[in-house]
């Protein structure tokens, strides 16, 4: 059986413990950051929906298409630091993006599809065609 390895993330930072820094690593950090935000895709008998969890982003962040009946969100967004200290300029950048791709159902009426951001979530609303709803049951009377 293989071993899991829960906390993968926290491996360089145990080997830092254990070697010690350098004392140039932090003028080297990496200020890229790649992450892939989660996502909830729920249904109900009128729609779908999609809420991307993603704090620190505001709605103009985003970009939603629509192409070839896949839905693409993604995001881009690129910060300046800058601090002048004793003659000396220190600048970092951080760039953080992703990108996720849905391939919508044919049940998805892709003109009516709408978004909204609050509190770090984007929420987008799939409207079902009129066709694909779900008809409440009848009952047929026998002639």
């Amino acid at each position: 059986m293989l071993p899991t390895f829960r906390n993968l993330n926290q491996l360089p930072n145990l080997m830092d413990d254990f070697f010690g820094k350098d004392l140039m690593s932090n003028f080297f950090e990496n200020k890229t950051k790649f992450s892939i935000p989660s996502v909830n895709v729920n249904e109900n008998k009128n729609e779908f929906s999609i809420e991307v969890a993603a704090p620190g982003l505001s709605k103009d962040d985003f970009k939603i298409d629509i192409e070839n009946n896949v839905l693409t969100i993604s995001s881009e967004k690129e910060e300046q630091y800058e601090e002048n200290e004793k003659k000396v300029i220190r600048r970092e950048f951080s760039y953080n993006c992703f990108k996720r791709s849905f391939t919508l159902p044919e049940t998805v009426n892709a003109e009516q599809i709408s978004a909204t951001h609050k509190d770090g979530i984007l929420n987008i609303v799939l409207p079902k065609r009129e066709e694909a709803k779900e008809k409440p049951a009848r009952q047929i009377a026998i002639s």
